[in-house]
Parts: C-alpha cells; structure tokens; sequence
C-alpha cells in the first residue's frame, strides 16, 4: 500500500519532472558552471550560500530531490556544496515550515527554519572536511575549459529553460493545504493544473525554438540513464520502509506506540531515537507534520519533535539506499551519522529551552 501511495501521488507529479530537471542539468548546464558554484575549488562562501538556501524554491522530498543531487555531483560538484544541496533541499521548504508553524507553534516552526539552514552548511562543511582528498583526487582530474557558443542559446534563454521546469515541478507537485485554509495557497493549489499546463506549453515552445534534434535526444537518454540508475533502488527502499514501520494510521512491524514512549521528554536517548526514527522512515512532503501532531498528542517531547523534523524529510532508507549508490557507501554513511547526531544535538537544545 505504501509502494501504491508513493507511485500514485509522488511519481508523477515529483520524481518524473525532477529526473529531466536532472537530465537536462547533465547535459545542458555546462561544467564550468556547476564547478563555479558547488565545485571542490568554489569559494565556500558562494556555494555554500547558494545550496544552503536552494531548497526554499523546491517543496522536494527526500526522494525527488535526489536526481537533482546525482546531476549536481556527477556534473563535478564538490562533495561539501553538493551534500548541502542534498540537505537543503526537502529540508528548507518553506510551505512545510509555514505548516509547521501554523500546526506545531510558531516556536518548532522557527526552531526548524533557523536549524535546516544551520545543519545545510555545518554537514556540508563536514563532508567537504572529512573527504578533503577524494575532492582534491576530483578536482585534479577537471578540465577547465570556457564555455562553447556553438550551442546556439543565450545564459539568459538556458536560465529560463531551468526556470520553466522547475516551476513545472513546484506547481504539480504542489501540496493540498488544509481543508480551513484561506487566502493565497488554496487559491494556487486550486490553479496548479492549469499553471502546470501552461507552464508545459511554454517548455514545448522553448524545447522546439532552442534546442536541435541531437540535444533534445541527449536530454532524453541522460534522463532515462538517472531514472535507470535511481528508480530500482528507490522503489525498494519505499517497499522495506513499509513493511518494518508502516504508514501514519496503519502500524507494521514495529508498532507505534512503541515509538510514543521511546521519545517521550528530552533525554539523550529520546532525541537520538527520534533521530533514527526519523532518518529511516519516509516523508512524504508535508506528511511529518501531521505524524508529528499525532505524536505531539500522545505525549512526544519538543525536543525529540524537533530532532525527528531536522532529521526526517532530509533522510529516508530509500534515500539512503540511492545515495549509496551515486556517492558510495562510506559518504552516504557519513552523511546520515552527521545529520543524525546534529538533530540529536538541536533537539536537546531546544528541549531545554522549550521546557
């Protein structure tokens, strides 16, 4: 059932759009740029800047937003940028922290905006520490060449090129607000098809207008290769993911109610529980806040509330399992060690403030 929901109301409207963003950012985005950015030799201001906050235009989860990585680092992104991208990604979303503000208090709210945007850089810089060498083995093996004008198009029409998908990809996968909401998000979510289907039109246009026939098939190979390589892994790891913790409403094998009295209060071993909980279970976009209501209600601590959201829509095993697969084990391994124990961290600090 979890394997149904995901490929019914995520597939299509998420992961789909995001693997030809990713295409096209392997073959249309030229080297020199993403190395400008979130290469191994970048100023760290500038990338870290740029990843740290690229995640508030993208409502991603945890899975969308990993073709989007695989383009970046495979493209020759340094592993640093490149992991705070990842990070920042379904983390820093602003529809779901405006949620959790609204549902959880604007204290949580603000707790999990400030500690996204903290944790993005800090493991980032983590990651970029501890595999100095292989960056430094990457980035010796770089060609650094200026950009070609044989391709026909200006900055400015390859910029709107990325701007129209993703836009494509906020739009459709658009969260339904809830069933009280006024104002501007029911009004877009209520608009998002005929947006969607404007914003289609105008990317026919452009693709027609800009692109010759050998890039257009390019984009669609190196699309398919992302959807090859992540897909398989993906749809496991959702499957796993099910079947050991279930989905909100419908416990698995490890019941519920054992979790709500593992992270009650704020002691060490509640924060790092909800940490791990968090970190193996899948989030779909907005889906923690209500889990965490849920929680909340049967006596969940603020602390171990926060640790699961720093922890949660940034990691998953299906996530897991496909960054294993682009970067290897030792760095997937490192990555989720890092964001495990920063949530554990946040979440007793804020348990301690909070009360």
């Amino acid at each position: 059932m979890m394997l149904q929901e995901y490929a019914r109301e995520h597939v299509l409207t998420c992961l789909i759009p995001a693997f030809f963003i990713a295409g096209a950012i392997a073959v249309f985005v030229s080297q020199a740029a993403v190395l400008k950015y979130f290469g191994a030799r970048a100023k760290k201001i500038l990338a870290y800047s740029v990843a740290s906050v690229s995640g508030t235009c993208l409502a991603v989860c945890s899975c969308t937003v990993l073709p989007l990585f695989a383009g970046i680092y495979c493209r020759g992104g340094g592993v640093g940028p490149a992991t705070a991208f990842l990070y920042s990604g379904p983390a820093i979303n602003v529809l779901a922290i405006s949620l959790t503000a609204r549902i959880l208090g604007w204290q949580l709210g603000l707790a999990r905006a400030i500690g996204a945007v903290v944790f993005a850089v800090v493991t980032g810089l983590i990651m970029a520490f501890v595999f100095r060498k292989d960056d430094a083995a990457r980035a010796g093996g770089e060609i650094y060449m200026p950009d070609e004008d044989e391709k026909g198009r200006t900055l400015t029409q390859d910029g709107l090129y990325m701007l129209t998908m993703v836009l494509i990809l906020v739009f459709a996968a658009f969260a339904k607000p809830a069933p009280d909401a006024t104002g501007l998000w029911p009004a877009i979510f209520a608009a998002k098809w005929y947006i969607t289907a404007v914003l289609l039109v105008i990317l026919g246009l452009m693709i027609k207008a800009w692109f010759t026939r050998d890039e257009r098939v390019s984009w669609v190979q190196s699309t398919w290769g992302f959807m090859k390589q992540i897909f398989p892994l993906l749809a496991a790891g959702v499957l796993v993911a099910g079947f050991m913790l279930g989905r909100p409403g419908h416990p698995a094998l490890i019941p519920e109610h054992y979790i709500e009295t593992l992270v009650g209060g704020n002691s060490l071993w509640a924060n790092l529980f909800a940490a791990l909980s968090g970190a193996l279970m899948y989030f779909a976009t907005l889906t923690e806040v209500p889990i965490l209501q849920g929680l909340l209600g049967a006596g969940m601590g603020k602390g171990p509330a926060l640790a699961l959201l720093l922890a949660g829509p940034a990691l998953s095993l299906p996530n897991m399992l496909v960054i294993g697969g682009v970067m290897g084990v030792k760095k997937t391994a490192t990555f989720c060690v890092v964001i495990v124990i920063l949530s554990s961290i946040a979440g007793m600090l804020y348990g301690m403030i909070a009360g």
